[in-house]
């Protein structure tokens, strides 16, 4: 074996990325976190200090205005943010979420007009797919979208929509065409001003509570006929092949969330004396924080593997496509499993501190729980997987 054989690492540029992102996180969000977790209120004072510093929406390419990030790039800054607070993790996350479809399948025209104002922060990207009747069944939805001249008219329900009311902008999934089933479903953009556009009030949610979660009501949406994303009947395909991207994004929020855990866990058990010593000289608190630590780096390594293929997919590298769904839905399945573990051993080893609001581990295991949930269940990733296997 040679001698300047390297191990697996990521690049000094994403490192030193790392570090910026996780040391103004620390001063700007981290302090927050629990007041906006409290309050149910949207993290106000994490979306100003992102948009100053060009990392609310990294992945819009530079011909828009963007950072033009890698898919790695927008990993550690989600992971890097959810470190400190979930819920502002999910402001760079949603806004790939919402605009990718724009980005993949819609006109240059189109991603003028809406990934520009993206980029410069005056504007956020929400995504809706899930209705009332139509959860891990997308392909049953039943917004309907019917053509009027020059103009496209829906109406519907969507359900579960990270960022309503808050969001300026909207993917929306509709049936144009009910006999074709998924490929009668088309993709638009709508805008929070249009007309017939309202929303539900907040869910009351176990974690991410800073985060708005609400119904979006359409109600006679009327809007121009070339907003449409990609051509009549493609907008199922465009949503599945946003999601391949975009679970990675969730995988990261999980990473965030169990390191956080894990290094406050870490600390405390160096702290905590019982029987004369420091509860982490104790064989079973630090097999606790192996098992914890050997879970987050697995964890860590198959969801950068995944960004990897991501990156590729998008440059339009060979080999990577057809392996990107089994990817990102491992990653995606795999962290979100190895935080919801993580982030309750956290809130075990404080014991009872750990149980109350005083410290942030109850919040992070909280938080943790949706990521097996949402961007599709586990269970559905564990489908998705058996179809797709390498």
């Amino acid at each position: 074996m040679a001698s300047d054989f390297d191990l697996y690492r990521t690049s000094e540029e994403h490192e030193m990325l790392r570090d910026s992102v996780r040391a103004l996180a620390e001063a700007k969000i981290a302090p927050h976190a629990a007041e906006v977790d409290e309050e149910s209120r949207f993290p106000q004072e994490a979306l100003d200090a992102l948009v100053a510093n060009d990392l609310h929406a990294v992945h819009v390419p530079e011909a828009y205005g963007g950072a033009g990030a890698d898919a790695l790039a927008t990993v550690i800054v989600i992971e890097e943010i959810a470190r400190v607070c979930g819920s502002s993790s999910l402001i760079p996350a949603v806004n790939k979420l919402g605009s990718l479809p724009v980005m993949l399948s819609a006109s240059e025209e189109l991603k003028k007009r809406y990934l520009s104002p993206l980029a410069k922060g005056d504007a956020m990207f929400s995504y809706c797919l899930s209705e009332p009747d139509a959860g891990s069944d997308a392909g049953g939805m039943k917004t309907k979208a019917v053509r009027d001249g020059d103009h496209w008219v829906l109406n519907g329900v969507k359900r579960w929509i990270t960022g309503a009311g808050v969001s300026d902008y909207y993917t929306v999934m509709a049936v144009t065409d009910p006999d074709k089933r998924t490929k009668g479903i088309s993709a638009f953009v709508v805008e929070k001003g249009d007309e017939g556009v309202s929303f539900g009030a907040p869910e009351k949610k176990l974690g991410i509570k800073g985060s708005p979660t609400r119904e979006v009501y359409l109600d006679n949406v009327r809007i121009p006929a070339d907003r449409m994303i990609g051509a009549e009947g493609t907008g199922f395909a465009t949503a599945m092949k946003t999601l391949d991207h975009t679970r990675i994004t969730i995988a990261a929020q999980a990473l965030g969330l169990a390191q956080g855990a894990l290094d406050y866990a870490k600390g405390y058990v160096t702290e905590r004396k019982q029987f004369g010593k420091p509860i982490g000289d104790f064989q079973g608190v630090q097999f606790m924080l192996a098992d914890m630590a050997m879970k987050l780096e697995a964890a860590r390594q198959l969801t950068y593997a995944a960004a990897a293929r991501s990156e590729r997919v998008h440059e339009g590298g060979d080999g990577a496509k057809e392996d990107l769904t089994f990817f990102g839905a491992a990653a995606k399945c795999y962290a979100s499993d190895a935080a919801m573990e993580i982030t309750t051993d956290a809130v075990q080893l404080l014991g009872g501190y750990g149980y109350t609001r005083d410290y942030p581990v109850e919040r992070m295991m909280r938080d943790a729980k949706i990521t097996q949930i949402y961007e599709g269940t586990n269970q559905v990733q564990r489908i998705v997987m058996a179809r797709n296997l390498p």
